[in-house]
């Protein structure tokens, strides 16, 4: 089954005053992100070097959204080109970003993962929904970055230029439903490391690091969401993607 293994750590951490959860992750977790393609923008599926199919799963994305560099709606979509989906736009973009809603999934006590609820299930020792992001800057736009609908975690830039050179420090900040999060997992390298030791933000949702680098980024942002009262679920799990793009130098 095409699913992650994660280990609960279940320790509640206040973010944002909601309930989440602490979470252990291991490489079989999945996002989404932007990423150059044969001189397209294309959007993956993966984890890690692993990039797989996403074209069947381009019924799950929700939403495609493109800006320009003063944050104004670009005309925006998915289109097929042979085994992946690239990026369409109307007029050049500096942003490009994407939700997809991921749906139920139960582990079972034999380990196994399906596509169901506990409805189906009950026997389940694991149900959760999950939703998965994406935010790839191809320019650093003007001005503060706007909260995207439909995204309720997003990881952006907290500063207005990003750095130029690898091992440079940036600063980024997470949040859930507009709010700044703390104590939201972060994975600096997520394509070339992504079993690393997560980072946490702090309580302002900030997190500092140096850039891992001079090419592709791209950082992951994870939060467990308690439900209240009963439920089917254990935890919505949101997972957002930050990307972006250290310039070489000139060939």
């Amino acid at each position: 089954m095409n699913r992650r293994r994660f280990h609960l750590g279940l320790a509640a951490v206040a973010a944002a005053g909601l309930a989440t959860l602490a979470v252990s992750i291991d490489a079989q977790a999945h996002s989404i992100w932007f990423a150059q393609r044969a001189r397209q923008l294309a959007l993956i599926y993966g984890v890690g070097a692993d990039d797989l199919d996403a074209v069947s799963r381009m019924g799950k994305i929700t939403s495609v959204t493109g800006y320009d560099d003063a944050w104004q709606p670009v005309a925006t979509r998915l289109r097929v080109a042979g085994p992946i989906p690239v990026v369409d736009s109307d007029e050049p973009v500096s942003v490009v970003a994407a939700v997809m809603d991921y749906g139920d999934w139960v582990k079972m006590p034999d380990g196994e993962w399906h596509a169901a609820t506990r409805k189906e299930h009950p026997t389940a020792v694991i149900g959760e929904h999950n939703f998965k992001y994406a935010l790839h800057i191809a320019q650093m736009p003007k001005g503060e970055i706007p909260m995207i609908p439909g995204h309720t975690l997003q990881l952006v830039p907290a500063m207005s230029v990003l750095p130029p050179s690898i091992g440079m420090p940036v600063v980024l900040k997470a949040y859930y439903k507009g709010k700044p999060a703390a104590g939201v997992q972060i994975l600096t390298d997520y394509v070339n490391d992504p079993d690393q030791t997560p980072l946490m933000t702090g309580a302002d949702g900030t997190i500092t690091f140096p850039v891992r680098n001079q090419g592709l980024n791209v950082v992951t942002a994870i939060m467990l969401e308690k439900p209240e009262g009963k439920s089917l679920y254990d935890h919505f799990e949101h997972r957002a993607t930050l990307s972006f793009v250290l310039p070489h130098k000139p060939e």
